[in-house]
């Protein structure tokens, strides 16, 4: 146990975790580099160059005669995907905290490191891209001692393209992070930190032993859910699953018992022996809270099993996926989904099309609300077509996030005017070093959900970067704005906004619908209603046929009855008539400027 450490890569999106990652596992003689990232292997990761899910890889690394074993696991960098992060600081003892070497310390760095503190880790900061032209590792480095206030002589500076500094990364990785503590005798004690569905040999759950040990074909339980399984294969993760016939104290390893059904593991659940079981399941695993939420429907209502199935293989692989059955009249039946975030909800929707070949229609994102009705009762609601009536409305109040936004101080006053356009408000501001500002704002969640982070990236040229995490409710004037087509509401379309906004977002998205809405035999009529007020109208005419062209000359009244007799029929194909809304319509919301 002496022998072995268990760490985690933590950064900024983009800073080259990942590329550092692959040094270390080339250095160690685990793998041999083929082509770019090997620890991302999701197509997606590759195409968009950023971590989706946290890797973990064993490597085995010699010095001095003794052979160590290494657990590394490589976290993303995203905003959106913090709760990965969480959980791989859950199962480690020291963290790389790796600081680009041209961009220095950023708000998710910030972040990450405080999760890592938190959890008594230890921290190793790592200066990387340092063979860059525009690096600039001395202010990095005052960055980071302001930081963390470690001595200059505890930063380590690599190069993950060039492989310059590995060696002392993994030098420093063996000498100050500590090796896993626990007792081999004690029962069985291993927190589950991550799962994948592999369709062959069911659930496969990835763990870290704290006390005990577990060998091959062990009776073993799920704490929480009280399941009780045989361990059929137990091993380590290198590129491979690698079986072993025993696990002991501090190993990260996987098991495979043939689980079938994706309720019965829980990440974050302790696994004991049924025979020698422990006290008390491991505690310090937090539940994940989603905040954008946005229903998920089948194209086709025949899929809508299929998509259940299909969420629930995903929700293995990515823990912080939340879904629970709802139905809307425009679409039918389809799932409510949580996610942390646009980025998120993206990358769910394409894994599911790219996975599991599912076509799905997303209505528009939201977040949750709570509403207190007159009598005092207060009910969560995320969903605008779940709202009670406004006559039974006392108040609604909606949750507010605090923002930390790091920039350059050339684009203060556009990111302020930003901010303050989407309700926030400024507390606090502070130079971190030389150029650079940390803004700290109080901004709605729902302002920020569609598209600010897009906005804040352009104005500030790709230079600031946004960190973010919910802190209360507070009271504020909301308005249900609701899309109607032909007197029709649709549910889908309809969004809680505030009551300044209300009216101009109406016009807004009237105007948008009908572009997109094709014109019909009949005129359309699209209308944004505040409850039974109508704030905005337009009308799509209908495809017209000429039908006056035969009647050349003659009286003016034949050419009338003519038009008269088509305006009925017009009108009797208006009542039986229903309106298509393409897919195209519900996602222009989210690119309304």
């Amino acid at each position: 146990m002496n022998n072995i450490r268990n760490f985690c890569i933590i950064a900024h999106i983009d800073h080259g975790k990942s590329t550092i990652a692959d040094r270390l596992l080339e250095k160690t003689n685990t793998i041999q580099i083929t082509e770019g990232q090997m620890l991302d292997d999701m197509d997606l990761e590759k195409e968009r160059g950023i971590t989706i899910k946290s890797h973990a890889i064993q490597m085995e690394y010699e010095r001095d005669g003794q052979k160590y074993i290494l657990n590394l696991i490589d976290t993303p960098g995203h905003v959106d995907f913090s709760y990965e992060v969480s959980r791989s600081i859950a199962a480690c003892e020291g963290a790389l905290l790796v600081v680009d070497a041209t961009q220095g310390v950023q708000a998710q760095t910030i972040s990450n490191l405080y999760m890592a503190i938190d959890h008594d880790l230890e921290i190793i900061p790592v200066i990387n891209k340092i063979d860059m032209p525009a690096a600039m590792p001395d202010e990095v480095e005052d960055e980071i001692i302001e930081l963390i206030g470690c001595d200059r002589s505890d930063i380590l500076r690599a190069s993950g393209r060039t492989g310059e500094g590995v060696q002392e990364i993994l030098d420093a990785v063996v000498d100050r992070i500590p090796h896993p503590v626990g007792d081999p005798k004690a029962p069985l004690q291993a927190l589950i930190f991550d799962s994948v569905f592999n369709s062959f040999r069911g659930i496969i759950a990835y763990y870290k032993i704290l006390n005990g040990s577990i060998k091959k074909g062990d009776k073993v339980k799920f704490f929480n859910t009280g399941m009780e399984y045989d361990a059929d294969e137990i091993g380590v993760l290198k590129m491979d699953m690698v079986p072993r016939n025993e696990m002991t104290t501090g190993e990260v390893g996987y098991i495979i018992s043939g689980i079938k059904d994706a309720k019965e593991v829980k990440v974050g659940d302790t696994i004991t022996h049924v025979s020698n079981p422990c006290d008390k399941a491991i505690a310090g695993f937090q539940e994940v809270k989603p905040m954008v939420f946005a229903g998920v429907y089948p194209i086709d209502p025949a899929d809508y099993e299929n998509l259940r199935a299909s969420l629930e293989k995903l929700q293995l692989n990515d823990a912080a996926l939340t879904f629970m059955p709802e139905s809307s009249v425009a679409l039918g039946f389809g799932f409510r989904c949580g996610f942390l975030g646009l980025l998120h909800m993206e990358i769910v929707q394409e894994r599911l099309d790219r996975e599991f070949d599912m076509d799905v229609i997303t209505t528009v994102p939201n977040v949750s609300y709570m509403v207190y009705d007159k009598q005092g009762g207060a009910k969560e609601v995320h969903n605008p077509s779940g709202l009670p009536d406004p006559t039974f409305i006392d108040h609604i109040e909606e949750p507010y996030i605090k923002a930390t936004i790091i920039t350059d101080a050339n684009y203060i006053g556009p990111i302020m005017k930003l901010c303050l356009d989407k309700r926030g408000e400024l507390v606090n501001q502070e130079y971190v070093s030389g150029n650079r500002v940390e803004l700290h704002f109080m901004i709605p969640l729902g302002e920020i959900v569609i598209d600010f982070y897009d906005k804040l990236k352009s104005i500030s040229k790709g230079y600031a970067s946004f960190d973010y995490h919910v802190d209360c409710f507070r009271l504020s004037r909301l308005a249900k704005l609701d899309i109607l087509l032909n007197g029709e509401p649709v549910d889908a379309l309809s969004t809680l906004t505030h009551y300044d906004n209300a009216v101009t977002f109406g016009r807004r998205m009237c105007e948008k619908l009908k572009e997109l809405i094709p014109r019909q035999q009949f005129d359309i009529a699209i209308q944004a209603a505040i409850g039974g007020k109508i704030v905005a109208r337009e009308t799509i005419k209908c495809v017209r046929k000429d039908v006056t062209a035969k009647c050349y000359g003659g009286d003016v009244s034949r050419k009338r009855k003519l038009l008269e007799k088509q305006k009925k029929g017009k009108k009797r194909m208006k009542q039986i008539g229903n309106v298509e809304v393409p897919q195209k319509a519900f996602l222009a919301v989210l690119k309304l400027d």
